[in-house]
């Protein structure tokens, strides 16, 4: 029996829809990485978890059917032996097979020290989205109030903490002392510190992985209301596909403050530094995907875990377009014959 194809219907070539036919390959990217950095955890060698996550990170994506462009990365050229702003990644097919442009950022392992101490939050982690559709950021902190969808509109980067606080209780139908803010614990935010305290609201200081406690703010349920403060402006790029997602709200601005930093931006094409984002300026793409899988235990993501037969995973995959949100335990076992997979 053959079959005809209808002639109303056009073909739908590989990559148009760029979410479906890449996010589970980007979440094997991001488990991978995961994995081989949770072998690591807890031995204090910070450098050796960021680096067996961002080669297992490459060699992966360059088994995804692919041409990739590496806009955030580890760092320029000179600077990471690999991922670096620029490189090209994504398996080669000779046959000249139709394959996505996609252009992608990645955190191959977000909180080092975090990893590296066994302490909770550190993640794997990528966004991707079709070509332009990320900020190319330069590698700088970026001032960030990220909120969830009850708040859009409501919070302000030049407005005193306090007014930000009400402005957010108010959203969310509570009290200011009732409101949970993540910091970042860094002596340059010991003021911000102060006024939220003095507003009344409850601060939770993390020491690395303001990444994931932005997602965080925009999930009802996990006890975060809003993270405030400066961070990496690469990491905030990433943030921002996953409020886009997420329906969350998110602004930012850049923190020139050097010369060197002023010359950098404008060769990067930035013409104003400082234009306040919102998360659809960092992450503009039509096409958005975000994927991080948990390295260490953290609050929507639990750590990696090994046990006799294989090792436990736990992810989230979140597309724009298509609207989805997926939280993901996986289990990859090992090779053999007497392998049993259990509940856990």
């Amino acid at each position: 029996m053959t079959t005809q194809a209808r002639p109303d219907v056009k073909a739908r070539s590989f990559g148009e829809n760029l979410e479906s036919d890449l996010a589970l390959e980007f979440l094997r990217v991001v488990e991978n990485a995961a994995i081989a950095s949770a072998h690591t955890m807890g031995q204090g060698e910070r450098k050796l978890s960021d680096h067996v996550a961002t080669e297992a990170m490459r060699q992966t994506m360059d088994t995804v059917p692919m041409r990739g462009t590496i806009v955030i990365g580890e760092g320029e050229r000179d600077e990471a032996p690999m991922l670096y702003i620029g490189e090209k990644v994504g398996a080669e097919f000779p046959d000249g097979r139709d394959v996505p442009e996609v252009d992608i950022a990645v955190d191959p392992l977000e909180g080092t020290n975090l990893c590296a101490t066994g302490s909770p939050g550190s993640i794997t982690v990528l966004a991707a989205s079709e070509k332009g559709g990320l900020l190319n950021a330069p590698d700088c902190y970026m001032e960030k109030i990220v909120v969830g969808p009850s708040c859009k509109g409501a919070v302000d980067l030049d407005a005193p903490p306090a007014d930000n606080l009400k402005n957010i209780a108010k959203r969310m139908g509570r009290d200011v002392e009732d409101l949970v803010v993540i910091v970042l614990d860094r002596p340059r935010h010991e003021k911000l510190i102060a006024e939220i305290r003095a507003a009344g609201a409850r601060i939770k200081l993390i020491g690395d992985g303001d990444l994931s406690a932005g997602i965080a703010s925009a999930v009802i349920g996990t006890g975060v209301h809003a993270v405030m403060g400066s961070g990496g402006a690469p990491e905030g790029v990433i943030t921002a596909a996953a409020i886009r997602c997420l329906n969350g709200y998110m602004l930012g601005r850049l923190v020139i403050d050097k010369p060197e930093l002023e010359q950098r931006i404008a060769r990067m094409g930035i013409k104003d530094g400082k234009k306040i984002y919102e998360a659809e300026d960092l992450a503009p793409g039509k096409q958005l995907i975000f994927a991080a899988t948990g390295v260490t235990e953290g609050a929507l993501m639990k750590g990696v875990r090994f046990f006799g037969e294989g090792t436990r995973t736990s992810s989230v995959i979140m597309t724009l377009k298509t609207g989805k949100v997926r939280f993901i335990e996986s289990i990859h076992l090992e090779k053999g014959p007497d392998v049993k997979v259990r509940f856990m």
